[in-house]
């Protein structure tokens, strides 16, 4: 064997190879190698990050240092426990803002509230706050969404169940709501959820951008800038779609300003506002801020676009995925669904129906089925903080200006600590209370909504999109998901994404009914 070896030396070599990757991709901690710290472990694991993360959690006791290479400045404390995250997210606010570090790393998104800190941050929250709990905003959100649905959604539906089509849910999820979103935050409608399915270089921008920006939170800064200075690789695809994202937003700014300088109206009072009109028509205008400024516009525009387009459709699509797989819920979504059209003396009970606002804002068990799919599957998987001062977590973990945080939401719903034995269950039950009643968590505890002052400002409107969407494919139709969808997997971005999408065949519960373009 030895003078085989000797005689062959690349069986060494491979030998060598063999172990040593098993010993990297091994489901144990990673080990710290001398200047390389633990990045070959995290470079081997990141197609299936997630997971990872998982598997880090349950074996840190909910807390873990991730230590990077000598030569570049990526020590992270990766945490789900809710004692340290309540502490970074409110107790010791001020100390943990977004940060210099965030600002690069999510730089295509400019100065929106995203990104923003102290003064510019409160600024864009207040006001974006007061248009978006105006009446006039949730009149027109209202309208949308219900015409979306109707105009838009069911008549792809129809098509692919007529045609025995197998269609891609998550894509059309994501023209839904970015046509829907487009509306909302700027009046201008893509009509990129029709029939034809036409190209919309937006939304494959942004795909493009969430994806660079994952893979920029685990290259060395040095090798990220060595690809935006050749060219290449993932800098490249951020830099190119970024161009294609100012392009998009620009044209609708213009547009804007155009209709409103000819004074064209839209018949507001009765069909509500969009968010780019009361930005302009309200002026707000400080020594520091102006509503009317272009980049303000632009990053504000852009922040409020990311925000409605991609958490929405990744929370539709794990919704429709779970329900295929937990027919159990599904069917007590259900018998929720005709109880309430039972209750509003509305004969649709067995027939074709698109749901109204009025007729979603009790349904409790649906509530908790979308609470318990962004438990599992949150639309935002990471959060990222960085402290100004050093300073030690309840965990008793040592924090400096160069660490930085790393709170995992995928992590935390899979946590026994945290969510009990049954953690790994789709199990709604869990979200309601003895008496019947929605079961408040502690947002420390479910951070999909985000926790502390910047909790998310549009929670109201994504979950009333949600259960108007949501109620009215369950009632209509059930959905056969095809090419090993079963297995679905979360991609790795900053948005959770289904990997491969949503591959399903449309079955039309009330065919025989041929009432299928009335309420």
């Amino acid at each position: 064997m030895i003078s085989l070896i000797i005689q062959y030396p690349e069986i060494l070599i491979a030998l060598f190879c063999f172990f040593f990757t098993c010993f990297l991709t091994r489901n144990g901690l990673p080990g710290n190698w001398p200047i390389l710290g633990m990045l070959p472990s995290l470079l081997i694991h990141v197609h299936r990050l997630h997971h990872r993360c998982v598997d880090l959690m349950k074996q840190s006791n909910c807390t873990f240092l991730f230590k990077g290479p000598w030569f570049a400045n990526m020590d992270y404390l990766i945490t789900v426990d809710p004692a340290n995250i309540q502490y970074v997210m409110s107790t010791n606010f001020t100390n943990y803002p977004k940060g210099e570090e965030f600002l690069n790393i999510f730089e295509f998104l400019g100065d929106g509230i995203f990104n923003s800190d102290g003064d510019l941050w409160k600024f864009q929250r207040k006001i974006t706050q007061s248009l978006i709990n105006h009446r006039k905003f949730f009149r027109f959100l209202v309208k949308v969404t219900y015409d979306k649905v109707q105009k838009g959604l069911v008549p792809i539906l129809q098509d692919a169940y007529k045609d025995g089509l197998v269609i891609d849910l998550q894509d059309v999820f994501q023209r839904l709501t970015f046509d829907t979103t487009c509306l909302l935050v700027s009046g201008h409608n893509p009509g990129c959820l029709s029939l034809d399915f036409p190209d919309v270089p937006f939304s494959k921008a942004l795909d493009d951008a969430e994806e660079a920006v994952a893979y920029r939170h685990v290259l060395p800064e040095n090798f990220w800038e060595f690809q935006k200075w050749l060219g290449l690789g993932q800098a490249a695809k951020l830099s190119q779609a970024w161009k294609v994202l100012d392009h998009f937003i620009d044209k609708i700014i213009s547009k804007k300003r155009d209709e409103l300088s000819l004074n064209v109206e839209k018949e507001e009072e009765e069909e509500g506002i969009d968010l780019l009109t009361s930005f302009l028509n309200q002026s707000v205008e400080t020594t520091a801020f102006n509503t009317k400024n272009g980049k303000f516009l632009r990053d504000t525009i852009l922040n409020l676009m990311l925000a409605g387009r991609d958490t929405t459709s990744s929370a539709l699509t794990w919704f429709i995925w779970l329900i295929t797989q937990n027919p159990q819920v599904e069917e007590k979504v259900r018998n929720e669904l005709k109880q309430t059209l039972n209750k509003n003396n509305n004969n649709n009970n067995n027939k074709w129906h698109v749901f109204q606002i009025e007729e979603i804002n009790k349904l409790t068990y649906l509530h908790a089925t979308l609470c318990e799919c962004l438990r599992l599957y949150p639309p935002v998987p990471f959060q990222h903080k960085s402290p100004i001062n050093s300073d030690t977590l309840p965990s008793g973990h040592n924090v400096t200006p160069k660490n930085k945080i790393i709170f995992t939401l995928y992590a935390m719903g899979r946590m026994k600590g945290i969510w009990g034995q049954d953690c790994l269950e789709f199990k709604p039950e869990r979200w309601i209370t003895e008496q019947g009643k929605i079961k408040y968590e502690a947002p420390y505890k479910f951070l999909s909504f985000n926790a502390g002052p910047r909790s998310c400002l549009g929670k109201d409107v994504a979950l009333t999109q949600l259960k108007m969407v949501g109620a009215t494919l369950i009632h209509n139709y059930k959905f056969k998901v095809v090419d090993g969808g079963e297995n679905a997997e979360p991609d790795l971005s900053v948005i959770l994404h289904m990997k491969h999408g949503l591959k399903v065949n449309v079955i039309n519960r009330w065919s025989s009914n041929n009432n299928n373009n009335s309420t």
